[in-house]
């Protein structure tokens, strides 16, 4: 924990958590390890980086020809000849971010590359809207702060709220709160609350969306869990940063270059194809270019692509652990529409706009409000460049007509946009996303495996500690370099959280005292 004496917290928080690792060598001694990390997302170049940064001899290998996994991006043309960028989507930096923004700030140490948007707005198709910039950020303030300002809660809404069912939100540990509510739905746990069903949309349902699940698929806990990330238990707030360009540009180029600089050799559209035990230690490692020898292997792939590996490499771990792999499931798809626009959108428009009840249509984003690329050719063209999420996409949809109607719901929310020709436009469908199943935390991968010589990382893996999404992957990475380093007597890299429990200690004994069981009603 941090204190007096202790380290300082890297953000606004002053009760960020410290877990510092353990003591040892400044750098590896002698012959440095061979390690093969194996995937170029987030979790991979974290764990890449700390190897590196301590002397390992690391080889990365990613599939495709860019690196970022999830936030990636890589060059198209537009009719007009225009070079541009398009990517996977939006993604939030928000400010409890600690590690991720720790591996960010190797190229750029005052995070220049970010900037903040000035609200996170939400705003449902019956009218209501709601925002976080005048909340207060510190809980409990930040709680009561949002019912007090949202037009969402009246008094009837208030008089129909049931407090008890909401009192595990205010002691929420990692394990605890999975404890209680990893069996039950975050779709029924929302139904125990009695929030009014708009604040519920805009207050609950836009984060459970953000694990690109269906509430009724989704864990309770992560849904709980996300809550006290960004909301109950962090006073870094809900306004985030968003990259100032491109992120091959902004984010993953210049961490590339340091990289290379380290003597980290960096391996494109390289997929692995299997793996095994070396006769004298260590793992072979096959690609379409050969097999190499490592003496320990980080796996940080995405769920489909971990079960493929873990799939073709039968002496991998052991058979427990390879049947929690093989239960792994994705989320539904996915649809990310960038249009390019001949006209601008209404001057008021946010950079970004969380929506719920207009259909498939789950956030919008003015690209060109923010990202330096998009504004460049709206500069030029007296255009926009706008992004379309839907999340959750049913698997039997088909392609053409969700990306028309898609469309046609930004005109619901963006009437202006109606008279704009689309230049050009591009549609990326994906289903490669982790779900975090109801009752499935148990049997959710851990960054050690069976093996010691063998790591894994990634949004998918279970961490025990309060973390999610980008913050998850990156953290996983390095707990994953962490654990090898170990082996060596190397130090790893310190890392933040927020608080893994309420804020209040007053409120962490109300919700003992008073909530109910796991699977209770809460009436």
């Amino acid at each position: 924990m941090s204190g007096r004496g202790g380290p300082r917290p890297p953000g606004r928080d002053r009760r960020a958590r410290a877990l510092p690792a353990r003591p040892g060598r400044e750098r590896v001694a002698g012959e440095p390890p061979a390690v093969a990390v194996i995937g170029g997302g987030i979790a991979g170049l974290a764990a890449a980086t700390v190897l590196a940064e301590r002397g390992v001899r690391v080889v990365l290998h990613e599939r495709e020809p860019v690196l970022g996994g999830r936030v990636s991006g890589w060059p198209v043309t537009l009719p007009d000849g225009t070079s541009a960028t398009m990517s996977r989507g939006f993604h939030a930096f928000f400010r409890q971010y600690y590690n991720l923004r720790g591996l960010l700030r190797r190229c750029d140490p005052t995070l220049g590359m970010l900037t903040g948007l000035p609200d996170y707005p939400l705003r449902h198709s019956s009218g209501l809207s709601d925002g976080f910039r005048r909340i207060p950020r510190t809980p409990p303030l930040s709680a009561l702060g949002f019912v007090a300002l949202s037009p969402s809660f009246g008094l009837r809404d208030l008089l129909a709220l049931r407090p008890a069912a909401a009192l595990p939100l205010l002691d929420v540990s990692t394990r605890g709160v999975h404890a209680r509510l990893d069996d039950v739905s975050a779709h029924d746990f929302l139904d125990t609350l009695g929030f009014p069903a708009t604040a519920r949309h805009l207050a609950f349902e836009v984060f459970s969306r953000s694990f690109f699940a269906d509430p009724r698929e989704l864990s309770a806990a992560e849904m709980a869990l996300m809550f006290h990330i960004y909301f109950l238990g962090s006073s870094e707030g809900l306004l985030f940063d968003v990259p100032r360009e491109p992120f091959p540009r902004a984010l993953w180029d210049p961490l590339a270059g340091r990289l290379a600089r380290l003597g980290t050799e960096i391996r494109t559209s390289t997929p692995v194809r299997s793996m095994r035990p070396a006769p004298s230690g260590g793992h072979l490692v096959a690609d379409d270019t050969g097999v190499r020898s490592y003496d320990a292997v980080v796996l940080a792939l995405d769920t489909g692509g971990l079960r493929e590996l873990v799939g073709r490499s039968p002496e991998l771990g052991d058979a427990a652990w390879r049947d929690r792999v093989a239960g792994l499931r994705n989320a539904p798809p996915f649809l990310v529409s960038r249009l390019w626009l001949d006209r601008p959108v209404a001057s008021g428009r946010p950079g970004f706009l969380g929506t719920s009840g207009y259909g498939s249509l789950d956030n919008v984003s003015v690209l060109s409000r923010w990202e330096g690329e998009a504004a460049r050719w709206a500069a030029r063209s007296g255009g926009s460049v706008v992004e379309l999420h839907a999340y959750a996409v049913p698997a039997t949809a088909v392609r053409e007509v969700e990306e028309k109607r898609l469309v046609d719901q930004l005109h619901q929310v963006y009437p202006e946009t109606r008279r704009a020709r689309v230049v050009a436009a591009r549609h990326e469908w994906r289903q490669d996303c982790p779900l975090f199943t109801v009752g499935g935390y148990r049997d959710r991968p851990t960054v050690r495996t069976p093996d010691p010589s063998v790591v894994v990382a990634g949004d998918l893996v279970r961490t025990d500690l309060p973390v999610a999404l980008m913050e998850r992957a990156a953290t996983s990475g390095f707990l994953a370099a962490n654990a090898l380093l170990e082996r060596w007597g190397v130090r790893g890299e310190t890392l933040w959280t927020v608080p893994d429990r309420g804020r209040s200690a007053p409120l962490r004994a109300l919700a003992r005292r008073f909530a109910p069981p796991p699977g209770g009603g809460g009436e």
